[in-house]
């Protein structure tokens, strides 16, 4: 991705601000171009309709779950230790960007075919990260996994179907509860079978 300018990022920021406030639909340019203390011709300068400076804000969203997911990947932690601190991260970051977002809450879940487009990459980005994990605990032979990309794919979609459980609130996962996460770890790697 390319570095974005100082003023597209503030651009990027004070939509952010104003869509979680006011919510996606009730803010129009003219308020993101007065609230930026930019003006319309420089907020159309960067994006031509408020569904491109929403997409923007979203993928500036995934950016920071990028960030903490590439913080745990870099980590030194065997294998099946990395996959279950990658899942709590990744499902704890998802609901503090909802969280962070306020009204946009409500956008995320009525406007979910909009947010599933712009997300594309980072399912992707999501899935490479879990394959990345996978291969590394073959390697290190705590894994025997014998198709890693349906794989990664498998538990990318499992931890996205969490997603809405958490970050309603109905599903309380916490990584520092030892029960929590092996009811993570039962999951992947014990599923249903009895022991």
């Amino acid at each position: 991705m390319a570095p974005t300018s100082k003023t597209k990022r503030s651009l990027i920021e004070v939509a952010r601000q104003l869509f979680a406030k006011n919510g996606v639909e009730n803010t129009t340019m003219n308020d993101i171009a007065e609230a930026s203390k930019r003006g319309r011709r420089t907020l159309y300068t960067y994006f031509n309709s408020k569904n491109e400076i929403y997409k923007a804000v979203v993928e500036s969203e995934f950016q920071e779950l990028y960030k903490k997911l590439d913080e745990v990947i870099k980590q030194k932690l065997p294998a099946d230790e990395k996959i279950i601190l990658f899942a709590f991260t990744r499902l704890g970051a998802v609901k503090e960007v909802v969280r962070r977002n306020g009204n946009l809450r409500a956008g995320f879940f009525r406007d979910i075919w909009r947010v599933e487009n712009v997300r594309k990459e980072f399912d992707l980005k999501d899935i490479e990260y879990l394959e990345t994990i996978l291969k590394d605990g073959c390697n290190e032979g705590i894994f025997r996994v014998n198709d890693i990309p349906r794989t990664a794919a498998l538990l990318h979609f499992s931890f996205k179907g969490l997603e809405v459980p958490v970050i309603r609130g109905v599903l309380n996962l916490d990584y520092r509860k030892e029960e929590d996460k092996a009811l993570i770890s039962d999951l992947i790697f014990r599923g249903l079978y009895k022991k």
